[in-house]
């Protein structure tokens, strides 16, 4: 008999999906390293469980404790799949820019959601970084997660993902391209596929809003650069130290309007259900189009599902009370 112990052993081992319609005017292969079969819709299962079994082993994490974490949903749902199947508590810091359906999610996993305010600076008392750590601090027997700056978020896509990526595309790959957030599936993958041939490039995506490319390119940490926006999932108002911009070969921003037309377009053109990152991911392949040749294999990442957004990008009403739509 085939079968998992638990739901944790269904986390990874994703599928490649050939991308058709929506790549008709690039040159190469593009494959869709599809996170969504993952137990609980996103790529962020895989280190929810590294975070929480790496804490656990170093005595971080007690039997019982309590876990807390800022999040925009989707590393809430990892943890608290883990969570239930391990005996933890659960509370979880969320902005008020994230889905309500993510919201209720989390919800309906047994968590304590905490809401705070979006347009606020990161240490500001109220932002969700600060309020996350303050929980951490206040909270009997609890271990606040930091996937920011948790190596083990890295370390869980460099010994998962990247090497079924190598291994689906039978090493052939020659370009990766994934929104940042916390960096570690960007880093943990792009540091993998490098040591197995250092060609590869590995391209951010980045929004309008977020300091990414600009420091890449600079070195510049630009404040300027910060402004509230739509995306949900990618870019940041910090530096997270998952990030490695040694193994980055470049970053390329989407709009919050094209992520938000793509998300839509990835259904109806590919019968891919999926979530906002993945509209600003394939827009970020489309405008990285001059970088690829005929026998090229690029591999986009999509981190989320879209039934966390049927309220948003999929309500038709919300994109033209945007301007996303006429």
């Amino acid at each position: 008999m085939d079968y998992a112990e638990n739901i944790l052993g269904t986390i990874g081992n994703t599928p490649l999906v050939k991308m058709n319609k929506l790549v008709e005017e690039l040159p190469c292969l593009v494959l869709a390293k599809y996170e969504t079969f993952n137990p609980g819709n996103s790529v962020k299962d895989r280190m929810a469980l590294q975070m929480i079994e790496d804490a656990e082993a170093d005595g971080r994490l007690k039997p019982g404790g309590t876990i807390i974490e800022g999040t925009s949903g989707n590393t809430g749902m990892g943890l608290a799949l883990a969570a239930i199947v391990k005996g933890y508590k659960c509370i979880f810091v969320i902005s008020d820019k994230q889905s309500k359906e993510k919201m209720d999610v989390l919800k309906a996993m047994g968590a304590e959601v905490v809401v705070c305010p979006t347009d606020v600076e990161p240490d500001d008392p109220r932002s969700y970084y600060s309020v996350s750590k303050r929980l951490g601090e206040e909270t009997p027997n609890s271990w606040y997660v930091n996937q920011y700056d948790n190596p083990s978020n890295t370390k869980a896509h460099y010994q998962s993902t990247g090497p079924e990526i190598w291994k689906q595309t039978d090493g052939k790959i020659t370009h990766f391209v994934v929104g940042v957030g916390t960096g570690g599936t960007i880093s943990g993958v792009g540091k993998y596929l490098k040591e197995q041939n250092p060609d590869i490039k590995v391209w951010g995506v980045d929004t309008y809003g977020s300091v990414f490319k600009k420091y890449h390119e600079s070195g510049v940490f630009d404040e300027n650069e910060i402004y509230p926006y739509v995306t949900e999932g990618i870019g940041e108002d910090i530096l997270p130290e998952n990030v490695d911009f040694s193994i980055i070969d470049g970053f390329t921003k989407v709009t919050d309007k094209d992520a938000a037309v793509y998300t839509q377009l990835l259904a109806k053109e590919e019968g891919m259900f999926l979530g906002n990152s993945a509209g600003a991911a394939i827009k970020g392949v489309l405008q990285l189009k001059e970088h690829f040749k005929p026998d090229d294999v690029v591999v986009v990442l999509y981190h989320d599902h879209g039934s966390r957004y049927v309220g948003k990008m999929f309500n038709d009403d919300w994109m033209r009370e945007k301007g996303y739509i006429e």
